[in-house]
């Protein structure tokens, strides 16, 4: 999957020039990687913010169009208001079609309603990775992996050697190391375990005043 977004080049730098572009509804950002140098560029607050509302546009290919030319790139950063609906910030990293690149993709998991752990157990998905590192060419890079749950009982889990990976994509991982991805715990557990952390912290020792 591949996105569109508009951009222009900015001739200003500094937290002043970024207040005024924010009040005429504009988003400064900057685009490195590559050969050339980083360059300094703004986008129109309304479409960025649209765009960075749709999961996939975090974990896809970018076509930032500047005029009649246009760039391959990935979102690299993005700093948001801590409250309002206000992006202050992009980083773009310019892409190398012919390079292998890392990208972090999310998991969509599937069919947990059909999951005999869930069906017939009445167990808890357990989710320990909500994304994925994987490697691949940039035409090859997916909006997301799938993560099927469908023949998991309780007990059971899923590890990212055990993930259905599309043609010419591959999980990073490091050494020997084959984290987690999600279990189904059974829901019996789940209450117990529950119950001795409670039960741990009310036996917990109160703090002796101060003197």
């Amino acid at each position: 999957m591949q996105f569109e977004l508009n951009t222009q080049t900015r001739a200003q730098q500094g937290s002043g020039a970024s207040r005024r572009l924010r009040r005429a509804n504009k988003v400064p950002g900057i685009l490195y990687g590559g050969s050339a140098a980083p360059e300094l560029i703004e986008f129109d607050h309304n479409e960025l913010l649209l765009a960075l509302g749709k999961e996939a546009f975090h974990s896809s290919l970018i076509s930032l169009k500047r005029g009649d030319e246009a760039q391959t790139v990935l979102l690299r950063d993005v700093q948001m208001h801590a409250y309002k609906p206000l992006v202050l910030h992009v980083d773009f990293q310019r892409v190398d079609v012919t390079q292998v690149l890392h990208q972090k993709v999310p998991l969509h998991f599937i069919n947990a309603e059909l999951s005999p752990g869930i069906k017939l157990s009445d167990g808890v998905v357990s989710h320990a990775m909500t994304e994925i590192d994987v490697s691949c060419l940039p035409q090859d890079l997916p909006a997301f992996i799938e993560v099927d749950l469908q023949d998991l009982k309780a007990g059971q889990s899923l590890h990212v050697s055990q993930l259905v990976y599309p043609q010419g994509v591959k999980p990073v991982t490091h050494g020997n190391d084959d984290p987690l991805v999600v279990s189904i715990a059974n829901k019996k557990t789940v209450v117990e375990k529950a119950e001795d952390e409670a039960a741990e912290g009310e036996a917990a020792p109160a703090a002796a005043p101060d003197a």
